[in-house]
């Protein structure tokens, strides 16, 4: 798995924010907060075969930090320095998502190469051939999620192409979205939290062809919760793009900010609250265990007073 080390990924495991099913018996212990350091970036030159160079580290899914059941492989947390990215390349057992949060990005599927606007997605299904490159003279940060098709295997062939010379089509040939406010919709009392929270599902599962089921954009204005509940068909991340707040993960309540990534792992009862005077935005990426199964249980606790 040396070349993971050239992959940024990351994957979010969870249930439906709505609806109510039965549940197992909660889990216990401490929750894992993963937070983005770039203190402990290192650098991969010429990933996949690309231009330059990438800074980033491992937020969830190697080593020690591997904590999922589910075929969610890792979460990595970097930047793309400029005139650099990631090589056209294939995954025949894996699919990921490479989301990238400021600057216009060159992104590249199945040979067909867009510049996607800040806040944007390209989704890379398993078996496409897929590669980015950032054109400016600034940073980009980014996340790359990916899970894989068979539990732990991940596999990729280079095809020495940096994309640097791609030609560029508009619009876009490939699936991509964009964390578009515009488009978020009133969630009333998210899993019987406080309040209307604002949504918006960017991918669902028809979109994967893995068990990844699907992919959130929310906004949580300042008193506003998920509510607490637990999920016992997938497992999900949190990732905090910007604001703070509390998180609850089986009845620990720890403060989360921004670049926190919170794993919620099968049968973990979970719940976000926002006790700043500013919105919480976040990432939500969802894993099953079984594609489409989303036993899913709410608590009837908005976490306002935890």
């Amino acid at each position: 798995m040396k070349n993971l080390t050239c992959i940024i990924i990351m994957v979010i495991a969870a249930a439906g924010i709505f609806g109510t099913q039965s549940a197992n018996a909660e889990q216990s212990g401490t929750p894992v907060i993963a937070t983005t350091n770039p203190l402990e970036y290192f650098v991969a030159e010429l990933c996949h075969g690309g231009a330059g160079a990438l800074r980033y580290m491992s937020l969830l899914g190697e080593g020690e930090k591997q904590v999922f059941e589910t075929n969610l492989l890792f979460v990595h947390r970097g930047v793309m320095l400029p005139k650099s990215g990631l090589g056209e390349h294939v995954h025949r057992f894996m699919e990921e998502m490479y989301i990238t949060f400021d600057g216009n990005v060159r992104h590249t599927v199945n040979g067909h190469t867009s510049e996607l606007p800040p806040g944007s997605m390209a989704l890379c299904r398993m078996g496409s051939s897929h590669g980015m490159y950032n054109d400016t003279d600034k940073e980009v940060n980014y996340i790359n999620i990916g899970v894989t098709k068979v539990k732990g295997k991940y596999d990729n062939v280079d095809f020495n192409d940096n994309l640097v010379d791609a030609k560029i089509e508009s619009p876009a040939k490939f699936e991509w979205a964009n964390f578009d406010r515009r488009l978020l919709k009133p969630a009333s009392r998210a899993h019987l939290g406080k309040g209307d929270i604002l949504f918006r599902r960017l991918l669902a599962k028809e979109s994967f062809l893995t068990n990844w089921e699907f992919i959130d954009h929310c906004v949580l204005p300042p008193g506003t919760s998920i509510g607490y509940h637990q999920h016992n068909g997938i497992e999900e991340v949190y990732y905090l793009m910007s604001g703070s707040g509390r998180m609850t993960v089986n009845d620990v309540t720890r403060d989360v900010k921004a670049g926190d990534a919170i794993p919620c792992t099968l049968h973990d009862s979970h719940g976000l609250y926002n006790n700043s005077d500013k919105d919480i935005e976040i990432l939500v990426i969802a894993v099953s265990m079984e594609k489409g199964v989303h036993r899913v249980t709410n608590w009837d606790d908005d976490l306002s007073g935890r």
